[in-house]
C-alpha cells in the first residue's frame, strides 16, 4: 500500500489491503526503481492501534525526516505482526540533503516512549539504485537487512558508515572517472584517444578500495559490484568512445545468469545514449565457481546484444588465460601489463627472448580473435617505442593520459585526435617537459600548452 492509494478504496479486507505484498512491490518499489529505497521495520508495536500508528506515521513522516520530498508506502504482515514502511524520495535528494534515517526513526523512538504515544522496536534497511533486479529481489534484501538491523545493534552502528557508501551509489551526483585508451596509428604517424577504462572517483571517493573500507563485512560485495557497475553507466550518460568497465566473473555468472537481467542492463545502457558495441567488460582475475552456469553461456548473451570482454592482467598463468581458452571469439582486448619486462637484452638474454616470444603469443592469439593488445603501465618511453617496434600500438598509461573526469572527456574527447607523434617523442625525451606532463597527466594538454600542437 503507498501513499498514493491509501483511500478508501483500499477498504476491502480489515487491514485496508496492507498485507497485500504484491501491490507493495509493484506500487512502491516497481515505479520507484533508480531511486534510494528505505524500509522501516515496526514490531512488537504496544500503546496504540495500527491505524492510528499508521496515520501517525504518514501526518509525522516529513517532520520526522525534515524532508518533503518523500514518497511512502506500507506493508503489514498479520502472522508476523510486522509493520513494513518504505520511503523514498519524490525526485531525488541532493547529497547535502539525503536523510539520515536510521537517526530520524531513533528519535521519534526515543519521543514516542517519552511521551507515551507508543512502543515498539524498529529496524532499518536500505538498497541502492537498482535497475536490474527485479522486484521479488529489492524487497527480499530490505525485509532481511531491517530484520538484522532489529536485531544487530552492530549492524545499526556499522549503519554510519555504510550510509556515505549507499550515499554515493544512489545519490543523483554522476561521479566517476575514465583513464583513456591511446591508440597508434602507424600509417598517419599520429596519436588519438579511442575511449577508456571507467573507475569509481572524481568526488565522494577517490577510488574503490576506498569505496569498499566503507562496506561493512557482512555485504555481498557481487552486489556491491553489480551496484557500483549501475553507478557508472549512469555516470557515462553520452559518454563517446569504447568504454570499458572492471566486473569480476563471478559477479557475471551471480548475477546475470537469467537473461532478463541482461537485457535490464542493456537497455539502462541505451538509455545512457550509449551504445552496446562500444561498451566492454574488463574480467578482473579473481577465481570464479562454475558448478550451475558457465561463464560463456552467461558472456554470450551480451555478446549477443553486441558488447564484448577484455582479458585483464593477461598472462599464460593467470586465470585470464583460461577465460580467453573459454570465451574464445567474444575476447577483444587483451589487457597486457608491461611493467614487469626487462627489455634490455644486455641484462638478461634469457628473459629478453622470453618476452618477445610473450608478445609474439599475445599478437597471435589477438589475430585469431581480431582483437586488440593494450599495454598498460607503460612509464617510460623506452619501454613504449619498443613496444611500438613490435606492433602493439594500444596504451592505456599514465606516461600519456592519466585519470580524468568522466565531464572533462566527454566534453573534450573529439579534440585528443591526431596528436603527431612527434609531439609525444618531444614531451617524453625533454626532461624538463617530463616533468611537466607527470604533473599535468594530460600529453594533449600540455603540448598545446607548449605550442607544440
Amino acid at each position: 500500500m503507498t501513499s498514493r492509494e491509501f483511500t478508501d478504496e483500499s477498504l476491502n479486507d480489515e487491514f485496508f489491503g496492507l498485507r497485500d505484498e504484491d501491490n507493495f512491490k509493484k506500487n512502491f518499489i516497481e515505479i520507484n526503481r533508480g531511486k534510494p529505497l528505505f524500509m522501516i521495520r515496526f514490531e512488537s508495536l504496544q500503546g496504540i492501534q495500527l491505524f492510528d500508528f499508521i496515520n501517525l506515521l504518514r501526518k509525522q513522516v516529513n517532520h520526522i525526516l525534515d524532508l518533503d520530498d518523500i514518497e511512502f508506502g506500507f506493508h503489514y504482515i498479520d502472522k508476523k505482526q510486522t509493520l513494513l514502511m518504505g520511503i523514498t524520495p519524490f525526485l531525488q535528494w541532493e547529497l547535502d540533503k539525503f536523510p539520515n534515517i536510521d537517526n530520524a526513526v531513533g528519535r521519534f523512538h526515543q519521543e514516542c516512549f517519552r511521551e507515551k504515544t507508543a512502543y515498539f522496536d524498529f529496524g532499518v534497511s536500505r538498497t541502492q539504485s537498482n535497475f536490474i533486479s527485479d522486484p521479488d529481489e529489492i524487497f527480499k534484501e530490505l525485509f532481511q537487512a531491517s530484520h538484522k538491523n532489529l536485531n544487530d545493534n552492530l549492524v545499526r552502528w556499522s549503519w554510519t558508515y555504510y550510509n556515505k557508501a549507499n550515499t554515493y551509489i544512489s545519490g543523483n551526483i554522476h561521479e566517476a572517472m575514465i583513464q583513456p585508451t591511446v591508440f597508434y596509428d602507424h600509417k598517419k604517424k599520429t596519436f588519438s584517444v579511442k575511449g577508456g577504462e571507467v573507475f569509481v572517483g572524481g568526488g565522494a571517493y577517490d577510488g574503490y578500495k576506498q569505496l569498499i573500507n566503507d562496506i561493512p563485512n557482512d555485504q555481498d560485495l557481487n552486489r556491491i559490484e553489480l551496484l557500483i557497475l549501475e553507478k557508472l553507466i549512469i555516470a557515462c550518460d553520452r559518454a563517446p568512445g569504447l568504454l570499458k568497465f572492471n566486473i569480476s566473473p563471478q559477479s557475471l555468472i551471480d548475477t546475470f545468469s537469467s537473461n532478463h537481467k541482461v537485457n535490464r542492463l542493456n537497455k539502462l545502457i541505451e538509455s545512457m545514449s550509449l551504445i552496446p558495441k562500444y561498451i566492454r567488460f574488463e574480467l578482473v582475475e579473481k577465481p570464479y565457481d562454475e558448478k550451475e552456469f558457465q561463464l560463456k553461456d552467461v558472456c554470450k548473451d551480451f555478446w549477443n546484444l553486441g558488447m564484448s570482454f577484455a582479458a585483464d592482467d593477461f598472462g599464460v598463468k593467470s586465470q585470464s588465460h583460461q577465460i580467453v581458452l573459454d570465451l574464445g571469439v567474444m575476447i577483444k582486448e587483451f589487457k597486457l601489463d608491461p611493467i614487469s619486462f626487462k627489455f634490455k637484452i644486455e641484462e638478461d638474454q634469457i628473459k629478453f627472448l622470453d618476452n618477445l616470444a610473450f608478445i609474439d603469443y599475445c599478437k597471435r592469439l589477438a589475430d585469431n580473435r581480431e582483437a586488440v593488445i593494450t599495454a598498460e603501465a607503460v612509464e617510460d618511453i623506452d619501454t613504449l617505442k619498443f613496444l611500438m617496434e613490435h606492433q602493439i600500438y594500444q596504451f592505456q598509461a599514465n606516461i600519456l593520459f592519466g585519470k580524468m573526469p568522466m565531464a572533462e572527456y566527454r566534453k573534450y574527447y573529439d579534440t585528443y585526435k591526431n596528436i603527431p607523434e612527434n609531439v609525444i617523442w618531444e614531451i617524453l625525451s625533454t626532461p624538463e617537459y617530463l616533468e611537466m606532463q607527470k604533473k599535468e597527466g594530460n600529453i594533449f594538454n600540455l603540448g598545446k600548452k607548449l605550442n607544440l600542437i
